[in-house]
Order: C-alpha cells, then sequence, then structure tokens
C-alpha cells in the first residue's frame, strides 16, 4: 500500500469520526431555556478550567437534567474532566480521566492542540464573532490531513449550526 493512499484512508475515516461525533453533539444538544441561563461562556469556561491544565476541548451538556459545563484538560500528560459552575464561572469539580472512551477522546484531542498555534477560546470568539446571535456550545479539536481544527457548534433559539476554525 503505498504512503499515499494510506494517508487518504486516514484522512477519510479521520473525516467520517468528526462528521460523527459533530452529529452526535448536535442530536443531544443542551436545552435552550437552560443554556440562555447560563452567565459563564464557553470561551470564559476554557479560560477557568486553565487553572487545572491547558483546555483539549470544552462543551455545556445536561447531566442528570442540569446543565453542566465540562472542560477536558491536559497537565503533566494526565487528562481532567474540570466542570466549571456556568453562573460564577468558578471551577466546581476536577477529576482525572483514567481509562475508556473519554480517556480515549482526550488522547486525541490533546495530540490535535500539541499541534495547535491558536487556542480553542480564541476559535470560539471566531466563531460567536461569525455568527450574530449565536453561543457557542462546545468545542472539540481534531487533526485533519495533518493539520489541527477546532469543530465549534453554536445554538440559538431557532437551531444550532456547526463551523470549523483553524488552529495553526
Amino acid at each position: 500500500m503505498s504512503k499515499t493512499f494510506a494517508m487518504q484512508v486516514i484522512s477519510a475515516v479521520g473525516g467520517v469520526l468528526l462528521l460523527t461525533s459533530t452529529a452526535t453533539a448536535e442530536d443531544k444538544g443542551v436545552d435552550w431555556s437552560a443554556f440562555q441561563s447560563a452567565k459563564v461562556s464557553l470561551g470564559k469556561g476554557l479560560s477557568a478550567a486553565q487553572s487545572k491544565g491547558k483546555p483539549i476541548s470544552g462543551k455545556f451538556e445536561m447531566e442528570n437534567g442540569k446543565l453542566q459545563l465540562s472542560v477536558y484538560t491536559v497537565s503533566k500528560g494526565k487528562f481532567s474532566e474540570v466542570i466549571v459552575d456556568h453562573a460564577s464561572g468558578t471551577v466546581s469539580k476536577s477529576e482525572q480521566i483514567k481509562e475508556g472512551e473519554d480517556y480515549s477522546e482526550a488522547t486525541a484531542q490533546s495530540k490535535a492542540m500539541a499541534k495547535a498555534k491558536r487556542s480553542l477560546s480564541a476559535a470560539v470568539a471566531k466563531a460567536v464573532a461569525g455568527n450574530p446571535g449565536y453561543r457557542a456550545v462546545s468545542v472539540v479539536p481534531s487533526l485533519e490531513q495533518g493539520k489541527p481544527v477546532a469543530t465549534v457548534v453554536l445554538e440559538n433559539a431557532t437551531g444550532t449550526k456547526t463551523t470549523s476554525q483553524k488552529l495553526d
């Protein structure tokens, strides 16, 4: 198998996985009325989580019927899920990620961010600025043809929109 063909296969598989994860984020969504009550933006949540390590992804999600702002971080090769209080912007909980699907996702996200020159906060700010009336729900980095990009899911009262932001 030629090196070029192998890279095309890897890129195609990566693209399918990215589309699958994006569709999942859009399918789950967040409760819009709960999301509107969040006083802290995703960008500010990423900044707050920096006290626990370098942010490698972030999202608002519904956990046990309540809105939660979750940020994955990496520090000294260890991954953590940091919960940021969406009302105050302070870190309310931090738990190490050691195994399972969360660990696999964090590993892939960390690899993408290792090649990034721009932060996730910058990617979120650009996506929000380019889509007036929308708020960022999630940001997930990945490698596309070896280059780091962030998929930013945006939401408003009328629906969900997904954008891609270059991180290099």
